[in-house]
């Protein structure tokens, strides 16, 4: 067995059905691997970047290790962005590429990247967006030159993988190792598989007596939920949780749809483009039990300094780097998300009495009203239009851009879908490519990307891997010709703005041309119409939504909501 053919082989005894990646010489074996396997089918994506967007996608709901692949130098190297994603959204992946022969390293080969003698230098920048390998402290990037420790490397990168916080590992190969005279002489099945990590007593302990303390005394308790949550599959046990102790729950934009959001507790999203339930929930609150969240930039308004004045902090996390990496924690859990919440329920269980239901939910919910008289397609009705649609366990993705919070406002997750953006990473493209990855990894669930016109514009390409592929995802285009936070963000800084309106193709055509399906909608009857259409074909479908560009998204860089942070800011440029 050669040396790609024992990968191949390999990852399909681990499950892995997909591996998403780009054509090159030092890929060749592994295209012909990849090939030959009855089970893994070989996504050919027209630039690896998109590649490793789609492994992210992969793996982002599935729990599943998401692969994607490259020939050596510049292929690899357009893997970094996907790489980038999977370490700051914590999703399993594997990265292969090719390497150019190690014998001739200094020599100037065809796409060396050892940094000698002017090479570019693959092992720094894999070891940039790797993360950290826990048994050595180094990062996950190893480069396989023996075929006698291909199995080993193979099993500790994937464990590597999925260990703890999940995160990206690369593997390369040496060119020297793939002839087709190079055996490997000791393969074997992998054991790749860690079990969560489960709280630890004492930590555990210190956070059931903060919040038994709290919940005797009558202080308001909210809890937070993040990705983490998500990822952990602990919805069931946080829903049970907070009926349990009648406890409202607000989410970042990342955990939106841990639990169904037309729940009774399930308040919304607390984040500069939240809901004014849960700012005025969290304004009340006097400890928050964090779970699966990193307290990052957007979910902090700019790391608000005062975001925890008066309120205790319990902090759970997978991850011992998130404890007190912002907010300082009055008691911290590291430990798998379901682990934990299940083992904090059943200790308050046993020494806290029936809670009396609390109705927290205000009867004017502020996401089922959209503000604006403007004429043309509204981008807040719109997203209402997608929620009514959207299938049982549907999954909606974005990319960064005003339509990200856009989304994130008005779309109603019900129970069993999922909605996922950018994290802090934050290229565009995500949502545009990791729809592909998300459709593969389960067949059976709708997947909409619902992405800005700038983001469709770099990425768009992969609409015809998607028809190649037989892979229907439904493309939503918010369509104004403009990046439209950037020009907010200029105004808003400099009161003038340049270089952020753009042309548009004609996306029907386009989708056309590529052999999908496309539509255009310029009202919400029409988009409503097209949305339905496009869901029930089972084909690769563009609507390109004409929006209005007059509607503003929700957003606030303050906690106390839009007039504060305009009353801030005019004080700071006034320098009261």
């Amino acid at each position: 067995m050669r040396v790609y053919e024992a990968i191949v082989e390999a990852l399909e005894d681990i499950g892995v059905d997909a591996a998403f990646g780009g054509a090159g010489e030092n890929a060749a074996g592994l295209m012909l691997a990849l090939d030959a396997s009855k089970t893994i089918r070989p996504i050919l994506a027209k630039n690896e970047q998109a590649a490793a967007f789609m492994a992210c996608g992969y793996a982002m709901f599935s729990d599943r290790l998401g692969v994607c692949f490259a020939t050596a130098g510049p292929g690899a190297f357009n893997l970094i962005s996907g790489l980038c994603v999977a370490l700051t959204d914590s999703y399993p992946l594997l990265a292969i590429s090719g390497y150019s022969t190690v014998a001739w390293e200094g020599r100037g080969g065809l796409n060396e990247t050892s940094g000698r003698a002017r090479t570019p230098n693959s092992h720094m920048m894999f070891d940039a967006c790797c993360k950290t390998d826990p048994g050595t402290g180094k990062p996950a990037n190893y480069l396989v030159t023996d075929p006698a420790k291909l199995i080993d490397t193979l099993e500790h990168a994937v464990r590597v993988a999925f260990e703890g916080r999940p995160g990206p590992v690369h593997l390369a190969i040496a060119e020297d190792i793939t002839a087709r005279s190079v055996t490997v002489p000791n393969f074997r099945r992998l054991e790749v598989r860690p079990d969560p990590v489960p709280p630890d007593p004492a930590q555990l302990e210190a956070a059931g007596n903060l919040l038994e303390d709290a919940l005797e005394r009558g202080d308001r308790v909210c809890v937070l939920a993040g990705f983490g949550a998500i990822r952990a599959g602990a919805g069931d046990a946080l829903r049970r949780f907070i009926e349990r102790f009648e406890l409202p729950l607000l989410t970042t934009m990342d955990g939106k749809g841990i639990v169904d959001e037309q729940h009774r507790l399930a308040i919304g999203i607390f984040c500069d483009s939240g809901h004014k339930a849960a700012r005025d929930i969290w304004e009340d609150s006097d400890l928050v039990l964090a779970i699966g969240n990193s307290f990052a930039q957007h979910a902090t308004f700019d790391f608000n300094e005062e975001l925890f004045e008066g309120k205790q902090l319990i902090h759970v996390n997978i991850d011992p780097g998130e404890i007190d990496k912002v907010y300082r924690v009055d008691a911290g859990v590291v430990a798998d998300a379901k682990l934990a919440i299940t083992a904090l329920h059943a200790r308050l269980d046993k020494n806290v009495g029936p809670r009396p239901e609390i109705d927290y939910r205000p009867k004017d919910y502020d996401e089922r009203f959209v503000i604006g008289l403007h004429k043309g397609l509204h981008p807040g009705r719109m997203v209402q239009a997608i929620s009514r649609n959207l299938p049982p366990r549907g999954v909606v993705l974005t990319d960064a851009g005003a339509h990200a919070a856009w989304c994130g406002y008005y779309l109603e997750m019900r129970d069993g879908q999922n909605f996922r953006k950018p994290g802090t990473y934050g290229p565009m493209g995500i949502g545009v490519c990791g729809a592909l990855g998300v459709k593969f990894g389960d067949p059976s669930r709708p997947v909409v990307a619902a992405v800005g016109d700038g983001s469709y514009l770099m990425m768009g390409f992969e609409l015809m891997t998607a028809v190649a592929h037989d892979i229907p995802v439904v493309w939503v285009i918010f369509n104004d010709g403009e990046f439209k936070l950037i020009k907010l963000y200029q105004l808003s800084a400099f009161f003038d703005t340049a270089l952020t309106e753009f042309e548009n193709p004609d996306w029907v055509a386009y989708a056309h041309a590529c052999g999908a399906e496309g539509y255009r909608a310029d009202d919400e009857d029409e988009f409503e119409e097209a949305f339905r259409r496009a869901i029930a074909s089972g084909k690769p479908t563009l609507i390109d939504a004409r929006i209005t560009r007059l509607a503003l998204p929700h957003y606030s860089p303050d906690p106390e909501g839009i007039l504060s942070a305009l009353w801030n800011g005019i004080r700071e440029r006034i320098g009261v």
